[in-house]
């Protein structure tokens, strides 16, 4: 079955749809640029209304090391910057939480001998478009597809890449904010697609 998470998630009423569709996995971003940046605090607030069978991943780029395993609120990270396999070593003597590393297309170099336990293929830092699938062909290990996913596209995604997971937040939104439709019409078009294997 096809992981789903949906990611940048900053508000209860996120949370509450989040607990609705029970995906596998939400995303709380760290990165102070982003507009849907929340601080460790509110995050906090948000893990303790999240269902504890949905697994919280907290997006960072180029953090400190120490902060990143100060949070409590999460279970997972994920790192979206230039972090090397020095920084991954520096942070596993740090925690012990799995490690999600993104690389951002077209330059999937060093994807398959990476050390992170999971990897994630994007088409750049929230810019809400798809990149070249083609480019995947010589990946060698499971992934999540990010980067312009949406309810209308992710279907096709699975049926021709048969990702390890999906990882959707602009494609969720209105104006903005989290849309519990769309993101609800996400959902299904997993599952459904899963269903015809």
């Amino acid at each position: 079955m096809t992981r789903i998470k949906l990611c940048g998630l900053s508000r209860p009423r996120d949370i509450e749809t989040a607990n609705d569709l029970m995906p596998d996995y939400i995303g709380f971003v760290f990165a102070p640029k982003s507009r849907r940046y929340v601080t460790p605090d509110r995050a906090a607030e948000l893990k303790a209304l999240l269902n504890p069978r949905i697994k919280a991943v907290g997006v960072f780029v180029d953090e400190e090391p120490d902060m990143v395993a100060a949070i409590d609120a999460i279970d997972i990270i994920q790192l979206h910057g230039k972090e090397d396999e020095t920084y991954i070593a520096r942070l596993r003597r740090l925690t012990s939480k799995p490690i999600i590393k993104a690389f951002k297309a077209p330059n999937f170099e060093g994807v398959n001998d990476s050390s992170a336990d999971m990897i994630l293929l994007d088409s750049g830092a929230g810019t809400g478009k798809t990149f070249d699938w083609n480019i995947i062909k010589d990946i060698k290990r499971p992934y999540f597809l990010a980067g312009g996913l949406d309810p209308a596209n992710v279907a096709e995604a699975i049926r021709r890449l048969r990702p390890h997971g999906v990882d959707v937040s602009g494609g969720i939104e209105t104006d903005g904010f989290k849309d519990k439709e769309k993101a609800a019409r996400f959902v299904a078009a997993v599952r459904k697609e899963d269903n015809y294997d």
